[in-house]
């Protein structure tokens, strides 16, 4: 009787337990842009979680969770949004540089102390600091900084002709590098020394202007240049068109910008970019590829965390795209793992 009961207790028990084979693992990403209400950055999210659904299976669940400053290009809350994630365990990190330096000092080391990969998207370190992230995917900055001075050309006048270039943050590499783009473009001079003449293009005195993101300071920015009349105008992010006040603000001067008396080209191709575009209230948008950056970012770190894969190469460039008023419905194109209720969210 004794050994009966025993037997039976044996197959309750085989029948009732769970393989740990079907026991279902979860990668955690975390996904750090330079400001976390931005559209650009709510893509990349996007596209790390469409790459997350894609991917999820019996056995393996794949989470991204967003983090980083709320409303400007603060280098602090960035890197406290990072050790938040590091506290909470994620497995892998995205981010987005805004300070090399400190970003490294302040949060990258710790992350490399727990082992925790890092891919950089959009903005990469500063290459003294490439030991603490495995690869960057995103666009050449330098390149897209070019195309950024090239289309200004054909608006050169007779003489020196002035320009403004608007960024971000003067500690951020990817914008430092658009500039130096812009400059060489325009200069034909590789030494990313200020516009003074090289080629008949001089900086206007009061600029670059530098805007940590904040939307209302690049509004008045770009509102100064228009009131004096300074010809070519170049953001080299989205930054004023960013604001939900765009399209009001540059109403006004709709017949100043449409007829090129002030020519606007900005970086990025973000929803109300193009609205802005398609009104005569911007000359060119540039744009990049966020969601593709979020996407191929996850692929990254899931396959080295699930095979140890380092990619293959350390610099994935993604391209760009140039959009005028005629062709706001097309340019940017659809990317095949994007979808139109995950695109220009605001």
């Amino acid at each position: 009787m004794k050994a009966l009961s025993l037997f039976s207790l044996l197959c309750l028990g085989a029948l009732f337990a769970i393989p740990q084979v079907l026991a279902q693992e979860t990668l955690t990403l975390g996904v750090i842009g330079k400001t976390k209400k931005d559209s650009f950055y709510e893509q990349s999210l996007h596209g790390c979680q469409a790459y997350a659904k894609a991917h999820t299976s019996a056995e393996l669940r794949i989470d991204c969770l967003y983090g980083g400053p709320e409303y400007f290009q603060d280098i602090r809350e960035q890197a406290i949004a990072i050790n938040e994630m590091i506290a909470r365990g994620v497995d892998g990190l995205l981010v987005s540089t805004t300070d090399s330096k400190y970003l490294v000092e302040h949060a990258l080391v710790a992350a490399k102390a727990r082992h925790i990969p890092v891919i950089t998207f959009d903005s990469d370190l500063l290459p003294e600091h490439s030991g603490y992230r495995l690869a960057y995917v995103g666009t050449n900055n330098f390149d897209l900084g070019v195309a950024l001075g090239n289309y200004a050309k054909q608006f050169k006048t007779q003489g020196q002709t002035l320009v403004c270039i608007q960024s971000g943050n003067v500690s951020t590499p990817n914008l430092d590098e658009r500039i130096h783009g812009v400059r060489f473009a325009l200069s034909g001079e590789a030494t990313g020394q200020r516009l003074d003449g090289a080629n008949g293009w001089k900086e206007y005195d009061r600029c670059p202007f530098y805007t940590s993101g904040k939307r209302d300071m690049a509004l008045n920015q770009l509102e100064l240049v228009l009131k004096k009349s300074v010809p070519v105008f170049i953001a080299v992010a989205g930054f004023a068109q960013f604001s939900p006040h765009y399209i009001t603000r540059m109403t006004p001067y709709r017949r100043q910008i449409s007829s090129h008396e002030t020519v606007i080209i900005s970086a990025d191709t973000e929803a109300l970019q193009l609205e802005a575009l398609e009104q005569a209230l911007s000359t060119v948008n540039i744009g990049q590829r966020p969601f593709e950056m979020g996407r191929l970012g996850a692929e990254m770190l899931h396959h080295y965390l699930t095979t140890g894969q380092v990619p293959p190469t350390e610099f994935s460039y993604l391209g760009f795209h140039t959009c005028t008023r005629e062709n706001t419905g097309t340019c940017t194109g659809v990317e095949a793992n994007d979808s139109a209720d995950t695109r220009g969210v605001y």
